[in-house]
């Protein structure tokens, strides 16, 4: 029962298997945003954001499922690799013996065997002497090409889960024309950000740049949600996003200036007294036939109208006021003129070691190296007697085809005799 457990646990079916259902869960990550708040979901997908979020798709790479067929493939290639390599190893040492026990297939005279001698000399066979029979052998390394195409899958595997798994995840909100110092001394910079395009369309993208301490800069990229800026060991998200009030702040006395962009409630004031109250920033408004104002609490765009919800404060009186851009009050010698609101965007920033990244590109070359040898590396194995030769290896029609057509003449004579 065991034996029979293992045997389909190694097998290639069940390899194929994993890897359809792998490949379908990552498809699905790459077209559904990824480690969002449940709300992003139930504005993004109505109707579809209860089963999704129950499935985890939300966090597909991390949900248990996708992390089982991950264990699994590892398990199954493991199991493949370390029986394929003894039957390989086993394989390659033996294959020239076995082959000058073969029997030979083709007759040749020995005009024709001298010329197929020749011709496997020239293209620099290795030649083995036996008691019945000389075997000319070539590419023996190709015998471990099947087995380094599935250590470099396994690799691949590990050190890809390693990539997804060891990196440090930093959320950061960052206004544009601002810039983030990671703690390697890498500055992430957002040069804008919007919301909406120029047509109106939903379009989260912040155009940023990194920095890193020697000296590299990625130059001006564009990301948006699903497509990351990947520079420097550093993978840029474009995360979550935000509508800051900004208020510009003038001493009339002094002529000095400020200007402040606020996500939550300040008081902003020189003696901690008399100043402005910031309560909240409001999307818009609806204005009924008697004057009447209602306010809009949510919008997944632009603020079209926005509305400061502010309270006055000058001796120990509090006034509610409701600001729009480009109206300034003044309160105590400060003025305090509301802008349009500036959006910002929330990143989420990875940072890989890099070992991991090397590795996996190790991984890579690896599996091109198997993958060289599987195709172009071919092992070929002539045997040859004084009167008949044969060929022998994992494939060896290719060149029986070569050495038919080079020993076609040799060949019509010995059948003319026969």
């Amino acid at each position: 029962m065991l034996r029979k457990i293992l045997k389909f646990l190694r097998s290639m079916t069940f390899g194929m298997v994993l890897l359809g259902l792998i490949l379908i869960c990552s498809f699905a990550g790459s077209l559904i945003g990824q480690g969002n708040e449940p709300s992003w979901y139930v504005q993004t997908y109505p109707g579809w954001h209860g089963p999704l979020l129950a499935l985890g798709l939300d966090d597909v790479f991390h949900s248990w499922y996708f992390v089982s067929l991950t264990v699994l493939l590892c398990l199954n290639l493991t199991l493949c690799s370390l029986i394929r390599i003894r039957r390989v190893v086993k394989t390659a040492k033996n294959a020239v013996a076995h082959a000058a026990n073969r029997k030979t297939n083709v007759e040749l005279s020995p005009e024709g065997v001298a010329k197929l001698q020749a011709h496997l000399n020239i293209h620099h066979f290795r030649k083995t002497e036996f008691e019945t029979a000389v075997v000319y052998s070539k590419n023996g390394i190709g015998w471990y090409g099947s087995f380094l195409t599935h250590l470099a899958i396994l690799l691949t595997v590990l050190f890809g889960a390693a990539a997804l798994y060891l990196p440090t995840v930093t959320d950061q909100t960052c206004m544009p024309g601002e810039a983030l110092t990671m703690s390697d001394g890498t500055v992430i910079a957002v040069d804008s950000f919007h919301i909406e395009d120029g047509a109106g369309n939903l379009d989260y993208a912040s155009k940023i740049h990194v920095t890193l301490p020697d000296g590299r800069d990625s130059g001006v990229q564009e990301i948006r949600v699903n497509h990351p800026l990947a520079f420097g060991g550093f993978k840029i998200y474009q995360k979550t996003n935000g509508t800051a009030a900004a208020v510009t702040v003038r001493n009339g006395e002094t002529g000095g200036e400020d200007r402040f962009l606020l996500t939550e409630m300040c008081f902003l004031s020189l003696d901690s007294v008399n100043g402005v109250w910031f309560e909240a920033l409001y999307p818009g408004y609806l204005r009924d036939e008697a004057g009447n104002f209602t306010l809009i609490t949510q919008t997944s765009g632009q603020y079209k109208n926005p509305v400061y919800q502010i309270l006055l404060a000058s001796d120990g009186v509090y006034t509610p006021v409701m600001a729009f851009p480009g109206e300034t009050v003044s309160v105590a010698g400060l003025d305090f003129t509301f802008e349009n609101p500036v959006e910002y965007p929330g990143l989420r920033i990875k940072k890989t070691p890099s070992v991991v990244n090397g590795l996996l590109c190790a991984a890579f070359c690896l599996m091109i190296v198997g993958l060289w040898f599987c195709f172009f590396q071919t092992p070929a194995i002539v045997t040859v007697r004084e009167d008949d030769y044969c060929v022998s290896g994992p494939k060896p029609q290719n060149m029986e085809i070569e050495l038919s057509a080079l020993l076609e003449t040799e060949i019509e004579k010995e059948e003319k005799k026969c």
